[in-house]
């Protein structure tokens, strides 16, 4: 299945209540009908990806506010 990015790979600093800041590179991007966020650790490592509900894939605010979630709950476990 192709692959259409969305979003291609941005660098962000991420803050998280409790938890040390981390850096991190995600992407959003299209395979069929869904879309995803792939978000991995500043050195390549593949933390998590997310897929996103329909109501907010052109959201660009929205891609960072899902990158605190998903990191929130990767320190969790």
């Amino acid at each position: 299945m192709k692959t259409y990015i969305i979003q291609d790979w941005t660098d962000s600093h991420v803050a998280t209540k409790g938890n040390p800041p981390r850096d991190v590179r995600y992407r959003v991007y299209r395979q069929g009908r869904r879309h995803y966020q792939d978000i991995h650790s500043s050195n390549g490592e593949r933390l998590h990806t997310l897929e996103l509900p329909d109501g907010i894939v052109l959201e660009k605010s929205s891609y960072e506010v899902f990158l605190r979630y998903a990191l929130t709950d990767i320190a969790a476990a």
